[in-house]
């Protein structure tokens, strides 16, 4: 066992020149030692790089209507069991000034895909009015899945700077088994979505799903060393948590178990933070929902941004995209103390009133 956490330690002083083989030694682990060395060298990293400062991004889940049909998603287009919803225009204004009041910093809108031009255009007005409404000053993430580059940039123009769109494998052969095989669910598509979001401004967010069906290590790795190629400024992964409306539920026999689905996202938090020691990352909210400590820990292991839920009690219900999700009976100031209470009991403190926009999107473009 010595001599094993003595290899791992030794692969941790590669910092980001790890190669794919060494990074799938560090995502295979399975002494508690050598999980605990990885995750408290990633946390030493952030602290000593960005600062023992956690970031909130208020996470406004406006609308779970959806054109697409991904196999892993609750609220996928084909799931006839899910009631659909859209947050009216105030409930959407209502819940970024209480973000702004709160000094959050920031916020997230989040929704299912769509680019027709209602939706289009209700976007542009919405992030127009929440820059007015604070005077400029409130941070915006999108999260509405691929654009042109001509909607992209209407939004970037309208307040928008940070952009998150999830690749969730980087493996085209996965991609192609866990999404419908037409046009709409194609990996090229996201790909050059992605390459959209960067021409057009933004702070660039990906991330991936950890534990899928048929995944493996190795496609983990590839993961990591695609989001590093990518150049990306900020990642949101989480581990894969099956939901019973979709076709994936029918492959839940070959998932490894929650806890090594837990633990393993843990490491893959760490060795990202390891490899892209100054991009933002997010303790997501799936990793709470496998561990009731899972954010905590998520920020123990490097991860420097958390999402406060601020959708109306009433809609959440119905943004399950998986089984399980936590908080969905705490308002949003029940769920800011709570929140705040676990970032501080992590040892980190809350960059209240901060965009804590990411330190390697300065870098990458002001060459700083």
């Amino acid at each position: 066992m010595e001599k094993e956490t003595y290899i791992i330690n030794d692969l941790l002083k590669k910092g980001s020149e790890l190669n794919s083989e060494e990074i799938v030694k560090l995502l295979s682990v399975t002494s508690g030692d050598d999980h605990k060395a990885i995750t408290e060298h990633a946390g030493i990293i952030r602290n000593d790089l960005l600062g023992n400062r956690v970031y909130f991004r208020g996470l406004i889940e406006f609308s779970n209507l959806c054109v697409k049909n991904c196999y892993y998603c609750g609220i996928r287009r084909g799931n006839f069991k899910q009631e659909r919803y859209t947050m009216t225009d105030q409930e959407v204004l209502d819940c970024a000034e209480f973000a702004y009041k709160s000094r959050y910093g920031s916020i997230v809108i989040q929704a299912g895909e769509r680019s027709d031009k209602a939706f289009v255009d209700k976007i542009e007005y919405l992030l127009k009015e929440i820059k007015k409404l604070s005077d400029g000053k409130l941070g915006i993430t999108l999260s509405l899945g691929e654009q042109t580059y001509e909607t992209y940039r209407r939004w970037f123009e309208a307040g928008a700077h940070r952009y998150l769109l999830r690749i969730e494998t980087s493996s085209q052969e996965l991609y192609s088994k866990y999404h419908p095989d037409d046009e709409m669910h194609a990996y090229d598509v996201r790909l050059a979505a992605l390459e959209r979001i960067r021409r057009a401004g933004y702070q660039v967010g990906t991330g991936v799903m950890i534990g899928l069906p048929g995944q493996s290590i190795n496609d983990l790795a590839d993961d990591l060393l695609f989001i590093k190629k990518l150049d990306a400024d900020m990642v949101g992964m989480g581990p894969y948590i099956e939901n019973e409306n979709t076709p994936l539920y029918d492959r839940r026999g070959e998932l490894i178990p929650k806890k090594d689905r837990f633990d393993l996202s843990m490491r893959m938090v760490a060795v990202l933070r390891i490899l892209m020691p100054d991009i933002n990352m997010a303790a997501t909210t799936a990793m709470q929902t496998l561990d009731p400590l899972g954010r905590e820990k998520a920020i123990r292991a490097g991860a420097n941004v958390i999402m406060p839920n601020l959708t109306p009690v009433k809609y959440r219900e119905n943004y399950l995209l998986y089984e399980g999700k936590p908080c969905l009976d705490e308002d949003a100031e029940k769920c800011a103390g709570c929140i705040t209470a676990r970032i501080r009991s992590t040892g980190a403190e809350v960059g209240f009133g901060e965009w804590g926009d990411s330190k390697h999107f300065k870098r990458r473009t002001e060459g700083k």
